[in-house]
């Protein structure tokens, strides 16, 4: 079984096509856990009725917090999490857990990510590559959390999210498996979109304020040859084929349809990601 959570606050329209795009997966036994802080948009009215999800209203600390409590109630032998902001392809968790069961020492997988705006138009393509510390140190994450996917086992070494952190808590987490030589793997294929809002957590205050932070306690010796170590992560983005125009093809739930998904085609689509080096 797959474990996904979706720590929600007031986002019910994207919240709505977030659980859709679980709820329709095929070909694997999914939970789908929402841990709501008590909002105050409708998301109660309709979510605590939802049969598709187990959803529990209590206060929290952040999103981290949030995704803790969720994963604490999890079951499946592989978790991840999902953002309001952002929904699986068809097929995607079947996909994942084909992955896993075929590479039993793979404790974490990395897929690509399709960016999409708010109509849901892809406006980027991301191919990822193994992050390095020595390139999450000096730069930023490079993968997407909503391409991220883990054994349980890493939650029963007490690999959870440091809830100080309430916009970088990935980075930092992933900082930390690194650290421990956790076994990653590469599915170079997309398997989840992200909506680029304009009001992303991501692209906020708060994470570009926590990464300088971060930095900061890391001290003066990670920031080393930053512009080689910026350029050695493009040039092994490049030889992945991150920078390759491509078509891309998609079939997702959208504000205009939360019930139904719809299909988009966009060629000569390239990577992108605002703010980003």
């Amino acid at each position: 079984m797959i474990s996904i959570v979706t720590p929600s606050l007031n986002q019910s329209k994207w919240l709505r096509l977030a659980v859709a795009s679980v709820a329709d997966q095929k070909g694997v036994t999914v939970e789908h856990i929402v841990q709501d802080a008590n909002s105050d948009d409708g998301t109660r009215d309709w979510l605590a009725r939802d049969k598709r999800v187990r959803s529990f209203f209590e206060s929290d600390q952040g999103m981290y917090d949030a995704i803790n409590r969720g994963l604490a109630r999890a079951g499946g032998d592989v978790c991840a999490y999902l953002n309001c902001d952002e929904q699986y392809l068809p097929g995607a968790l079947a996909t994942v857990a084909k992955f896993f069961d075929s590479r039993p020492a793979v404790e974490l997988l990395f897929a690509d990510v399709i960016l999409v705006d708010k109509r849901g138009e892809p406006i980027s393509y991301r191919r990822s590559i193994l992050p390095t510390q020595r390139h999450l140190r000096v730069a930023h994450l490079n993968t997407s959390t909503c391409a991220t996917f883990f054994r349980r086992r890493l939650l029963e070494r007490g690999f959870y999210f440091d809830p100080h952190w309430k916009a970088i808590g990935d980075a930092v987490w992933i900082d930390r498996l690194l650290s421990a030589n956790v076994r990653m793997a590469m599915l170079p294929k997309p398997v989840s979109v992200f909506a680029f809002t304009g009001e992303n957590l991501g692209a906020s205050t708060v994470s570009r304020t926590e990464g300088e932070t971060w930095h900061r306690q890391l001290g003066k010796a990670s920031q080393g040859f930053r512009s080689e170590i910026v350029w050695i992560h493009r040039l092994k983005k490049m030889m992945a084929g991150a920078y390759w125009p491509r078509r891309v093809e998609i079939d997702i739930f959208t504000l205009q349809s939360p019930e139904k998904r719809q299909h988009f085609t966009r060629k000569g689509i390239g990577f992108y990601w605002p703010g980003l080096d």
